[in-house]
């Protein structure tokens, strides 16, 4: 949290910048060798607010099992709710699930439904990693 408030706060000294240049490369290799070989998928944005037996918690379920019989990987951010459903869709059917978690100070806990998961730090490279392999497997 001291390092958001003081990125916030405006330039630093160029070391600074250049250190946290630095330490976001690495989340990015981080993330890109954990999914390198999940294979051809698709991601999943979503909610965590949303519970089983919520509708669209149902929907989402439901799309994650219909892109696992697709043949794809469902990749999501890896936390509960919509990103869960969309995991335990493809769990359902016998689809492989993945996870780009992103630490927070709620809801960073991994899903159940997940076979492989990268944990990572940074919300630009989480969600960079999860639409690279997106990119990548179209």
């Amino acid at each position: 949290m001291k390092e958001e408030i003081r990125f916030l706060e405006g330039p630093q000294s160029r070391w600074q910048e250049f250190f946290f240049v630095l330490k976001t490369l690495r989340e990015f290799v981080k993330g890109f060798r954990h999914l390198h070989f999940v294979g051809p998928c698709v991601t999943v944005f979503g909610s965590a607010r949303f519970e089983e037996g919520h509708k669209y918690y149902e929907l989402t379920r439901k799309l994650g099992s219909e892109i696992a019989r697709l043949g794809f990987t469902v990749l999501t951010g890896g936390g509960p709710g919509l990103m869960e459903a969309a995991n335990r869709g493809a769990k359902d059917v016998g689809g492989r699930s993945v996870g780009c978690n992103i630490i927070l100070n709620k809801e960073q806990h991994t899903n159940m439904y997940l076979d492989k998961w990268v944990t990572i730090r940074y919300f630009l490279s989480g969600k960079l990693c999860s639409l690279n392999t997106l990119m990548l497997s179209l």
